[in-house]
């Protein structure tokens, strides 16, 4: 039992400190979120807590920093997180805040305590990572010599090692320092199962029924770690024998992105009715869940590695590495479906759990759960590098390629028409995160002796694997061929990602017939129709349809302009600084999807109108001040300011879309483009406006999605 309890906490735990610090620190305990709990420190092969005597907010510090946490907030006492197990290591701690790590600062002395677990100590972090601290993505699941940690399948046929990824094969796991083999007597399906969850596999195929160093292990199949079931270990004087068995063998069957043969991806449908949103990697992101043809969150309280893994295997991948909690991907925009789900484990799909519906006062998106999903192994990042840039999350990429004989070089990628989307695939591959920004010239960079272009014209749509799977030329064609103006890249850990408030738009639509002599301004930033130039000024007027702009950034990183503040543009008629060119743009599509009007509010200044609960304003355009919005902030552009609008002079009565599309050109970098996008049904009678139906891009179902831009063409009375 012990052993058990001892595999199967830690997998509910957190991050530990990065692999070059000695000391490892983790958080426990029940309620919490991820950046707060009960300290927990391993030491001499043993978690222990610590004693919540004379602790203060400085050995907090200390403490969520080696946790990858910029600062503390605040620090618990009394075993708020509940009571630890073990030894109390560290008592009458006193750092003065600078320390590195905890051993660091005064105390008792390791295991000198006078203190029951009654009094173990928490803390709560800023829920704000340290740029480049590295989560430790191995569950820390035993604590002793026989420490389960890593598991392959070696290849049976020697044709498949030169296949990725793996499918089946001997498992092994890490034993010392070589690989040691599983005896299968007693072997059952279940803990087929939980090695392919481990390994990115969804599910496990049947199978019929050296040096052994595990036996008799006995997975109830929820486990997302081998080393949570409960198995026997060889004694190291003992035989390794495996008395009428041989080697475990497993297969299994991989999601529909990892197959081979794509005769099979028509058999095995992913869920259509969860999707994960704002990861950067393949298999993480928001659990979002459709519900009546519109896509929702679900809420944090008691999320945890069971649930996430029914998630991450209906979607294809395997078992969960990770439940996150506190909107750590992001936070959705729509309807919080579900709160309180408890999957056991073997669910087919996560709206068969148990659930709570939600209402306001239970959860609010700052509580969104997300994943991260264990995925097969490919070897994608082995086929692409970085060279040239200041740290390793930037520099010009560089391909690796063989030619007609097989042999292997790296090669440039011509920089023409190399954007984000692009860059935005690199940087997945390369397992760096997001895309901050696609460079289409590194002259500035160092240059390797690699000159030669092997890819040119590369298109993406930001979702490939790796750059392999987007289009590009047949054969390389680069206008510019040198090697400072291949492509190159800025990865990140974080990004933003805007959505505009798609029933404020609704909520404040009108028409306005605006003199012509009260537009002067307008006309000098080119936010009139083109018509307006063949107007006879200053007599007359505009038509404008106006509404209010709602701009949230929900993202993990500030939105901030492409542009140092040198080249923005200062605008006497406003009396500001715009810092982007294009930021949104405002269109009226007839049925055949023709714009037949257009309002581009071109350049923008960018601030913080107002934010969520505890988050502070950082940007604000006066006295030449910074711009961007903060994450948790929106930036409100109110239906009565100049530009805030679209010209409809010539439209004629009749049915359209309205579309308004924040940050077109992906000049800066988001997490997640397919919801910047925002769509109106829109009715004009001549004289009134009517919107319904206005919607963020991706916030409905396909088959709603469907329905709605057929609307306007059913209707009779359609322009021409």
């Amino acid at each position: 039992f012990s052993l058990l309890f001892g595999l199967w906490l830690p997998c509910c735990l957190t991050q530990t400190t990065p692999s070059n610090s000695r000391l490892k620190v983790r958080l426990a305990g029940y309620p919490r979120k991820h950046n707060e709990g009960r300290v927990e420190l391993f030491y001499k092969g043993e978690w222990g807590t610590i004693c919540d005597d004379d602790f203060s907010l400085s050995n907090a510090n200390v403490l969520c920093r080696q946790l990858g946490f910029v600062s503390a907030t605040g620090w618990t006492h009394s075993a708020k997180y509940g009571k630890g197990q073990g030894k109390i290591w560290l008592d009458n701690v006193l750092c003065n805040g600078g320390e590195k790590s905890i051993e660091l600062c005064k105390s008792r002395g390791w295991g000198n305590s006078d203190c029951t677990h009654d009094e173990d100590a928490g803390v709560v972090c800023k829920d704000e990572r340290i740029p480049g601290f590295v989560d430790s993505n191995v569950i820390d699941a035993t604590v002793d010599e026989n420490r389960v940690e890593e598991v392959r399948l070696r290849p049976i046929v020697a044709m498949a090692k030169k296949r990725l990824p793996v499918t089946e094969g001997v498992v092994e796991v890490k034993h010392k320092d070589g690989w040691a083999q599983i005896c299968d007597v007693g072997w059952t399906i279940k803990n087929t199962r939980v090695v392919c969850g481990m390994l990115g596999f969804p599910h496990e195929r049947k199978r019929q029924k050296n040096h052994f160093h595990i036996h008799s292990v006995a997975c109830t199949g929820t486990e997302v770690h081998l080393a949570a079931c409960p198995m026997e270990f060889s004694k190291p004087n003992a035989t390794s024998s495996c008395e009428g068995g041989m080697a475990a063998v497993v297969s299994c069957m991989p999601g529909p992105l990892f197959m081979q043969n794509s005769g099979l991806k028509k058999k095995l449908k992913t869920s259509s009715n969860v999707r994960l949103k704002g990861g950067a990697r393949l298999g993480e992101g928001r659990v979002e869940v459709l519900k009546d043809s519109e896509w929702g969150t679900v809420c944090d309280d008691r999320w945890n590695l069971q649930s996430a893994s029914v998630v991450c295997r209906e979607l294809g991948f395997g078992s969960a590495k990770e439940a996150l909690t506190g909107g750590r991907m992001g936070q959705g925009m729509g309807p919080i479906y579900m709160n309180e789900v408890k999957c056991v484990g073997l669910e087919k799909s996560i709206w068969n759990c148990p659930f709570k519906n939600t209402t306001s006062e239970d959860c609010q998106h700052m509580e969104d759960a997300a994943v991260r999903c264990n995925i097969p192994y490919m070897g994608l990042e082995n086929t692409i590098r970085l060279t040239g840039g200041r740290t390793r999350y930037e520099g010009r990429v560089e391909l690796l390629s063989s030619d007609s004989n097989g042999t292997q070089s790296w090669g440039l990628i011509c920089g023409e028409s190399w954007s984000t989307p692009e860059a935005m695939v690199a940087c997945r591959q390369l397992g760096l995160g997001y895309a901050n920004q696609g460079l289409q010239e590194t002259w500035y960079w160092d240059s390797s002796n690699v000159t030669e272009m092997v890819m040119s014209g590369v298109k993406c749509t930001g979702n490939e694997m790796s750059l392999s799977q987007c289009q590009h030329h047949k054969t390389v064609n680069c206008q510019k061929a040198a090697a400072k103006f291949s492509a190159g890249v800025i990865c990140s850990e974080t990004a933003s990602d805007l959505v505009l408030n798609a029933s404020l738009v609704q909520e404040t639509v009108y028409i306005e017939d605006r003199p012509l002599h009260m537009l002067y301004c307008a006309a000098e930033e080119d936010c009139l129709s083109k018509s307006a130039a063949k107007a006879n000024w200053p007599y007359g007027h505009r038509r404008l349809l106006r509404f209010s702009s709602q701009i949230h950034n929900i993202g993990r990183a500030d939105f901030k302009p492409k542009a140092g503040r040198h080249s923005w543009v200062w605008h006497a008629c406003h009396g500001h600084y715009h810092s982007m060119n294009i930021f949104t743009h405002y269109d009226l599509l007839n049925a055949n999807g023709t714009k037949v009007a257009e309002g581009h509010k071109a350049s923008f200044c960018l601030e913080d109108t107002d934010c969520q609960e505890s988050v502070s304003k950082r940007y604000e355009c006066a006295n030449f001040g910074d711009q961007g919005i903060t994450v948790g902030c929106w930036d409100l552009y109110r239906h009565d300011i100049d530009c805030q609008w679209i010209d409809i002079t010539d439209v004629k009565p009749g049915n359209y879309i309205m579309q308004v599309v924040i940050n077109p050109n992906f000049e800066v970098a988001e997490s997640d483009f397919t919801n910047n996008a925002m769509k109106c049904n829109c009715k004009y009678d001549g004289h009134r406006i009517w919107l319904h139906n206005c919607h963020v891009g991706d916030a409905l179902s396909e088959e709603a999605e469907k329905r709605f831009e057929k609307y306007p063409g059913q209707l009779n009375n359609q322009i021409s």
